[in-house]
Parts: C-alpha cells; sequence; structure tokens
C-alpha cells in the first residue's frame, strides 16, 4: 500500500438479515447512508493510527474496491476512515467502541 491507504476486507454478506423488530430484509436490499465495517489486512507508510488487524468503520461511498488472487477488498484513504474498533480493557476508563 501507498501513502495514507488502507487496504480492508468486508464480511461476507450472509444473505438475508432481520431489523430488531423483526422485519426480514433481503439480502438485495440496499441500505443508504449505513457505514460499514472491514478488517485492515494491509497500511501503507503514512498510515499513522491504524494497524493491521484493526477493525474500522467507513462510509461506502467513500471506498475503491480492487480484487486480488480472487479475495475482494477496498482500498481507504485513513481521513475516510470514522472509527477504529478496540477490545475492551478491564484496567481501562470503560470506554471503548
Amino acid at each position: 500500500m501507498l501513502a495514507d491507504r488502507v487496504l480492508a476486507q468486508t464480511p461476507v454478506a450472509e444473505g438475508e438479515r432481520r431489523s430488531r423488530s423483526g422485519i426480514l430484509i433481503p439480502a438485495t436490499a440496499q441500505v443508504s447512508r449505513r457505514l460499514l465495517w472491514a478488517e485492515v489486512v494491509a497500511v501503507g507508510p503514512h498510515v499513522r493510527s491504524i494497524k493491521v488487524g484493526d477493525k474500522v468503520l467507513f462510509n461506502p461511498e467513500d471506498r475503491f474496491e480492487v480484487e486480488v488472487q480472487g479475495d475482494e477488498y477496498v482500498i481507504l484513504r485513513e481521513r475516510d476512515i470514522h472509527a477504529v474498533a478496540s477490545e475492551r480493557i478491564d484496567s481501562g476508563t470503560g470506554l471503548y467502541l
């Protein structure tokens, strides 16, 4: 990866899902303005706050899709990532995402 780019892999969609109220949402339905989670597999040399293995939250409109050896990935800029998930640390403040 070059500059401030992040290569991430989104989980494979599992098809139909249910909303909290029990409504069945088909796999073909597009959810607008919904952020997605992905796992980081590579980072560029200028990325400062994200490491390989982190889970990041991003807007699907801010990505570039690429296929590498049959696997699909997304390329993001570090500035387009909204959040980084971390493990809960018991000795910390209790604030985590």
